[in-house]
């Protein structure tokens, strides 16, 4: 596995303890967690700094947040193959917990921590160089990882129309699985659209992306 990590540890303990999740009680990785969250996005945006000197704050922002989100992170573990090497309780286990999205994404920031504690900051810089060197060498145009309400309304404001308005319409189940139902209305023109998701939140993004397509498709020059 540390050839997979690129990392060869001092003190093995700081791997072991990076891979033990809290089921398993006693020492965990959750205070490694802490730590390799803010070393993560302190790497990347080094990394992203430097390699793109004509980006603005905002274009590096997104660009970090793409990098080191959940669905980053836990690709970067399976391909690592962390998962057969988590250690966890029993119920976790039966329970699928070694292929589970967070469990995978919070090990590689505690792993990443591990490093930093064993071998320094140049290790950990390393380290996670190596591991997203494919992702920075093909970062995607910031411009598209904005989201669908800010697209919406930077479109709507280099056209000096009025911003929407965003209201639940219905919101509906059990309290462990809401359905959330949102409207995207246009203040200036009778025109909306409405989705459904699990959060509030993504059902107003998903409004705001189907009234973008709608005003992009069917005006002229959009």
């Amino acid at each position: 596995m540390q050839t997979r990590l690129g990392y060869r540890f001092v003190d093995l303990q700081r791997l072991v303890q990076a891979l033990t999740h809290r089921s398993m009680g006693g020492i965990d990785n959750e205070r490694l967690e802490f730590l390799g969250d803010g070393l993560l996005n302190a790497l990347i945006g080094e990394a992203l700094y430097l390699q793109n000197p004509r980006h603005d704050e905002g274009a590096l922002s997104r660009l970090r947040s793409s990098l080191v989100r959940e669905a980053t992170l836990c690709a970067l573990a399976r391909r690592l193959d962390l998962g057969p090497h988590l250690r966890l309780g029993e119920s976790e286990r039966k329970s699928g917990g070694q292929r589970r999205d967070s469990i995978l994404a919070d090990a590689v920031e505690a792993i990443l921590a591990a490093i930093y504690l064993d071998g320094g900051f140049d290790a950990a810089r390393q380290s996670c160089h190596r591991w997203f060197a494919d992702a920075l060498a093909t970062l995607p145009d910031p411009e598209a990882l904005k989201d669908p309400k800010t697209r919406l309304q930077e479109w709507l404001q280099s056209r000096n129309r009025a911003l929407p308005v965003y209201t639940v319409v219905d919101a509906s189940g059990p309290p462990h699985r809401r359905t959330f139902v949102a409207r995207c209305t246009l203040t200036d023109a009778p025109q909306q659209a409405e989705a459904t998701a699990g959060s509030r939140r993504h059902a107003e993004q998903q409004a705001a992306e189907r009234l973008l397509q709608h005003l992009t498709e069917n005006i002229p020059h959009a």
